[in-house]
Formats: C-alpha cells, sequence, structure tokens
C-alpha cells in the first residue's frame, strides 16, 4: 500500500473513496477512426490501471459508472458488446484481482442482466468477499432516481407494516436502504471528457463529495492524469456546510 506515491501527493490527504464517470470511449474511438467498441476495449484497462493505482497509494475504494439506466437506449449492438465486455473481463480479470486482494461489488438492478452475466458477478462477489485492500463497486444497470424511489419504498412498506413510525425516518435509514449501504460517500467524484453533469450518478452519496472535469477521454485518463486529479482535491478545503475557522493573530 502506499508504493510509488508521488512525492507531491499527501499520504495524509489522499481521498478514502474516490467514484468515476468514465466518459468518452467513443469519442476516443472515433478520433481514431476505430469502431466505438474500440474505445470501450480500452477503456476497460484504463479501469483496471486506475484500480492497481488505488491499490498502490493506499485509497480504499473506487466506485466505476460503467452502464446506467439510461444505455439501454444505445444501438443494440454495443450493448451487447458491453454485456459480453463485462463478462469477459470477470473471467479473464477475477483470478488477479482476487489476488490483489480487491473485493468486487455491483451497485444496481442487476435482476435486468443477461442471466449469465448475472451468475457471473455474483461469483466474484462471493469469491473476494473476504479480500481487504480495495473495495471495487461496479455501478451497472445503475440510476440513481431509481435507488432512492426504491429505497423510499422500503422505508414505506416498514412503516406499513407498523414496524417503524415515519418519525423515525432520518438520513440513516435511508441510506441503509440504498445500494450503497454501509459504503462511505465518495470523497472525490472524477467526470472526464469535458463533460460537467452528474448524470443520474450517487445523488444522495455525493451530497459533500469534491468533484473534479476534465477534458481527457477517458481511455487517454492515466496515472498521471489521476494525480492532477488528486491534487486538485488535495489543495481544497473540506468544510460540510461548516464555517471556516477564523485563526487568532
Amino acid at each position: 500500500m502506499n508504493s510509488n506515491l508521488p512525492a507531491d501527493l499527501n499520504l495524509q490527504n489522499l481521498p478514502k473513496h474516490v467514484a468515476v464517470i468514465m466518459d468518452g470511449n467513443g469519442r476516443w474511438a472515433t478520433q481514431k477512426k476505430l469502431p466505438r467498441v474500440a474505445g470501450h476495449r480500452q477503456g476497460a484497462k484504463t479501469l483496471k490501471e486506475l484500480l492497481r493505482c488505488c491499490k498502490d497509494w493506499g485509497i480504499n475504494i473506487l466506485t466505476a459508472y460503467a452502464f446506467s439506466t439510461e444505455n439501454w437506449r444505445r444501438p443494440t449492438e454495443e450493448v451487447d458488446f458491453l454485456m459480453l465486455l463485462f463478462e469477459k473481463m470477470l473471467r479473464r480479470e477475477l483470478e488477479e484481482m482476487h489476488r490483489e486482494g480487491v473485493r468486487i461489488n455491483f451497485l444496481g438492478d442487476l435482476s435486468a442482466l443477461p442471466k449469465v452475466l448475472q451468475n457471473e458477478m455474483q461469483r466474484s462477489m462471493l469469491e473476494t468477499s473476504n479480500n481487504k485492500d480495495v473495495l471495487f463497486n461496479v455501478a451497472v444497470n445503475y440510476g440513481s432516481r431509481k435507488e432512492i424511489i426504491s429505497a423510499c419504498r422500503q422505508v414505506a412498506e416498514l412503516v406499513q407494516k407498523g414496524e417503524i413510525n415515519p418519525e423515525d425516518i432520518d438520513d440513516n435509514l435511508i441510506e441503509q436502504n440504498l445500494y450503497t449501504a454501509d459504503i462511505p460517500a465518495p470523497d472525490l467524484l472524477i467526470r472526464t471528457s469535458g463533460e460537467k453533469r452528474l448524470s443520474n450518478f450517487l445523488l444522495w452519496q455525493m451530497a459533500y463529495s469534491e468533484m473534479y472535469f476534465t477534458d481527457t477521454l477517458w481511455p487517454d485518463f492515466d496515472r498521471a492524469a489521476f494525480q492532477e486529479a488528486l491534487l486538485s482535491y488535495q489543495n481544497r478545503e473540506r468544510r460540510f456546510g461548516k464555517v471556516k475557522a477564523v485563526l487568532s493573530a
């Protein structure tokens, strides 16, 4: 842990949880006159390298927005390729991730995914469930509004059954019914390719997350680009709604 940490990064001020919106795979491929699927392949390699970087530098949690509930609207052949890519990556990379101490977790409505992929996801979560080095959350068929609605329905059922009273509903109760129950909120969100929006990703969880936007396309987001994002994070003061302390003269 913390091996090869760049000298200009402060070990004591690293984010514990980084979330990424991996945008720009298609544009990267188009610029290189390649099919869009080539961008997704390269993007998967970038994600693998970022995961290894988090392990090396001591960042405990990485959450990647891999496939949103809205992504089903993409061309069928692209969606089919992505489903197959997820499946192949799990089969090919599971042993190595397990060996490196990565715990794999999936966020989203997995029931809508191909059954073979669901089985691979369940197997990967089970086999890595005791690993401690890095928690790797992959958001697949994920939509934050749907997640919040689902949490509200579960809480409403508790009220309806008489197990809780309406006045018992608080932040903690809602959080425990989200996909991310017991996972700390992201300290830092990174979005690539120049887009500056959340796109229905972790809306509840990122109430106080720092956000970093870069024009770099996701397949080009290497360790140097990650280092730059972390430096930006370390130059910010996180107050969580509090007033900056006034230093006496």
